[in-house]
């Protein structure tokens, strides 16, 4: 008899072949479940939030007659460790210290099962045992048939897990996470983003962009979309005139939602009613018809366009937005965006003389760190870093050589002069694309889905990245020669459903 039985796995899902097999396994004995990633939720990987899990588990435990011990095992960086780790994490939480003289692991993974085989323990294959009359469904495969609309998952899946995820409706929560093509597997938009650095942008601007949308927003509930971690929210917070607000944070990035919940946790809003959720607008309404009175989105639009399917995609976002918004009410929107006749031929001259000019761009960066790849970025001319964003860039760049400049569109000429300098996240930045809608474009798609189009919206240009960044390096003229004065760089519109809708 095993005294003990350890299945360190993710558990989203349990199968009805589990339960026979653990039953004969741990006859007499517990079955010590180490749910891995159990601070993780709503992303490919990990749908299913750890307490679900552990309620359909006790639950399966309870009808397979089996004694069972939970414990939760926080997500880590990849290490040759994770057994011990495990095993560790079990005795601080359990009281229990689990050797290979009294557990057997039952684990169906062979990367996982030699880490503890080289701990001494004995291993039971679960689903790829030898000994099984036939090939069981491991559980991500039936969660995978739930995924696809497979109704069979249905008669593989454990009774306790059909009943969990029916009463807490999981089934459509889990099939729109794991068929999601915006989100990653690991619930944000790249993984290739350094959010230390993203957080700290976004706290530095937060006040200037609390200052450009505050004349705009309409008590109530104030909703904002892509919120980072929080920082517009808590400047919301202070604001004497919405106190009797509520104030919704919505963040799709594990990383940036995690942080809003510790800050209010930690007591960062005096607003007892500040909340935040973990959601893709994309994935499906967030919140009821006509409910929300303000939305802020900073930074996000350009963002949807370029991970999702372009205009597609950012047509679905605005349909939602205006869904949800109350008539009369407003959503106010400042990002990015090309400049006014973007595809208009232009001569665009650039240094060579603030760094390395190799022979020709690398290839070769997705292959690197982060780490390395930003710092080739960095130490790249302007020019040099040109013919690198072209090979890098996820969209369609291109131009011609003209003595010594290039001839290239204006839209095409700004996309690389408003990116060149965010060298920290190359990998992430050269997937989005800034440029894909010019003024006139945003007021015909804001007009088509519905909305009124406030006076105050309007394109305009940072004239600090200008000064700081792009004049002392580039020179833009017509083909002629003829002076060009530099374009607007991003927008601000003021979108108001009709009180008549």
């Amino acid at each position: 008899m095993n005294r003990y039985v350890l299945f360190p796995g993710r558990h989203h899902l349990l199968t009805r072949f589990q339960a026979e097999y653990l039953g004969g396994l741990a006859a007499g004995g517990t079955v010590v479940w180490a749910v891995t990633s159990a601070n993780h939720e709503n992303t490919r990987r990990n749908p299913v939030p750890y307490h679900r899990r552990e309620a359909a588990i006790e639950r399966f435990s309870l009808l397979a007659g089996l004694r069972s011990v939970v414990v939760p095992i926080f997500d880590t960086a990849p290490t040759d460790r994770f057994a011990e780790v495990t095993l560790k994490s079990i005795a601080v939480a359990t009281g229990l210290d689990l050797t290979p003289d009294d557990t057997v692991v039952a684990c169906s993974t062979p990367e996982v099962a030699a880490l503890y085989e080289k701990l001494g323990f004995r291993i039971a294959e679960v689903e790829a045992d030898p000994a099984n009359d036939s090939e069981p469904q491991r559980p991500w495969d039936v969660l995978l048939r739930l995924a696809a609309g497979d109704g069979t998952w249905r008669e593989l899946a454990h009774p306790a897990t059909v009943d969990v995820f029916e009463r807490y409706q999981l089934v459509d929560a889990v099939r729109t996470v794991v068929n999601d093509p915006v989100v990653g597997d690991e619930g944000g938009l790249t993984a290739t983003r350094d959010y230390r650095t993203y957080m700290e942008a976004f706290a530095a601007g937060a006040a200037r962009k609390w200052d450009l949308v505050r004349p705009y927003v309409r008590p109530g509930r104030i909703v904002d979309i892509g919120c980072g971690a929080g920082a517009v929210l808590e400047l919301a917070d202070r604001d004497p005139g919405l106190r009797e607000s509520d104030l919704i944070g919505v963040e799709i990035a594990r990383h940036l939602y995690e942080e809003c919940v510790h800050k209010k946790a930690q007591g960062a809003f005096g607003n007892p009613n500040v909340y935040f959720y973990r959601r893709n607008v994309l994935g499906g309404a967030v919140f009821e018809p006509r409910s929300v009175d303000t939305t802020l989105t900073f930074a996000l639009t350009h963002e949807i366009w370029s991970y999702g399917g372009q205009l597609d995609s950012l047509r679905r976002f605005v349909q939602a937005i205006y869904d949800h918004t109350v008539p009369g009410g407003v959503w106010i929107n400042s990002d990015v965006c090309g400049p006014d006749g973007r595809d208009g031929a232009v001569r665009l001259t650039l240094t060579n003389a603030d760094g390395d000019n190799p022979a020709a761009p690398r290839r070769d960066l997705a292959q690197l760190s982060p780490a390395e790849a930003a710092a080739h970025a960095a130490g790249l001319s302007t020019r040099a870093r040109l013919d690198q964003f072209a090979v890098d860039f996820a969209f369609p760049l291109t131009y011609e050589p003209a003595d010594d400049a290039v001839e290239i569109s204006l839209g095409d000429a700004m996309e690389f002069l408003t990116h060149k300098d965010y060298t920290d996240n190359w990998l992430s930045e050269r997937q989005e694309q800034f440029c894909g809608l010019e003024f006139a474009d945003w007021k015909a798609l804001l007009t088509d889905v519905g909305f009124d189009i406030d006076p105050a919206s309007h394109a305009w240009r940072n004239d600090w990245i200008i000064d700081n960044r792009v004049a002392p390096v580039a020179s833009i003229t017509r083909l002629d020669g003829s002076r060009i004065d530099w374009p607007a760089t991003h927008v601000l519109t003021v979108a108001r459903r009709p009180l008549n809708t």
